[in-house]
Parts: C-alpha cells; structure tokens; sequence
C-alpha cells in the first residue's frame, strides 16, 4: 500500500440542520408570549416554507438511484469501444480499480488503461445481475452488487461467463459523474 498517496477529503453537507433551526427561530418569534397573531403564523410557515423550499432544491440537486445505477451502462458501453482510454475517461484522475482479473491495483490512469487493453482483448460485455445503489449526497454515490461478463477467448473463439461482486464509488467533478474507486472480483464459491 502507498501510503504517500493521500485522497482529497470529501465533505457532506446537511440540510436537515438549516430546516429546524428555520423553523425553531420562527417558533421563538411566536412562541416567546405563547400567543400567535394570524400574521404571527403566516409569518413562521412562510419561513418554514423557505426552509423547506431550500431543502427541496437541495434535493433536487441529488441524483437518482436509477441516474446512478445508468453509469454502469455508459462503462459498459466504453468497454465496448475496444478503446482503453474510453473506458479510462470513466475514471477520476486519481481513481482506483481494484480489477478482477489481475491481482495488480491500479492507482493512476496509466494503470488502468493497461488494465483494460488485456482486458478488452476478451470483447467482454457485462451485465448487472443484483444491484444496491446509496445516494450518499448530490455528488457522491455508491452503487454495489454483482455482474456478469461474458467473455469471448481472442484465440480459440471459446466463451465463458464470469460471475464477479462490483462497488463502483462515483463522485461528481465538474459536472461529470467519474468513477474514484471501482472493486471487482471474482464471485467466490458456495453461499
């Protein structure tokens, strides 16, 4: 393990906190005498309804499980490319892929682009056959399950299946939804 290679810090943002404390201010206003004008309480739901207003276009900002979990499908079809550096162009510039078929970790671009010029040799396409996708906040996600790949050997023409587990963590930079760590492996035997 490289431990000279540090990862930016990823914060998280909470609207819950803003929301109450909009609300409990609107409460102080109205509540200090413990009677409440009609203008008093239009006054406290218009300041909770800005809150709310706030939290709602916070939410709307984060994306869906089903935008998430469509990723895989923009992978898939760079993978299908043939062309490496298509699928590298998925990966954030510092991302890691922990792939499935080598036991070398890939820390740079470089490395995945090696990663995936053997790999693309097999014509491998892959599908999702059990996927768990976490919203963690509008420019974060995390989606986690299992694949298939269907593999195609270059030579022999023989093809095979290869069942593998999958967590792909994206964040979004500049606007783009990249992968910053992608673990594969193989699907171990038994239950």
């Amino acid at each position: 393990m490289n431990s000279s290679t540090q990862k930016p810090s990823r914060t998280r943002e909470r609207v819950g906190l803003v929301a109450v404390t909009a609300v409990l201010a609107a409460a102080a206003t109205v509540g200090i005498t413990g009677i409440a004008t009609a203008d008093d309480r239009a006054g406290a739901k218009e300041t909770a309804g800005q809150a709310d207003d706030g939290a709602d276009k916070k939410k709307d900002k984060e994306p869906s499980e089903q935008e998430i979990a469509a990723l895989f499908d923009e992978w898939n079809a760079a993978l299908g490319t043939g062309d490496a550096e298509v699928v590298a162009d998925r990966y954030a510039p510092d991302g890691v892929l922990l792939p499935t078929v080598s036991k070398q970790v890939r820390t740079d671009r470089d490395g995945i682009v090696d990663y995936f010029e053997h790999f693309q040799e097999n014509d491998p396409v892959g599908e999702k056959t059990e996927t768990i996708v976490t919203v963690l906040d509008e420019n974060s996600a995390v989606d986690a399950g299992t694949y298939v790949f269907t593999l195609t050997d270059p030579e022999s023409g023989e093809v095979r299946e290869v069942e593998a587990r999958y967590t792909y963590v994206y964040e979004k930079i500049d606007g783009d939804w990249l992968i910053i760590n992608h673990h594969s492996s193989a699907m171990p035997a038994g239950d």
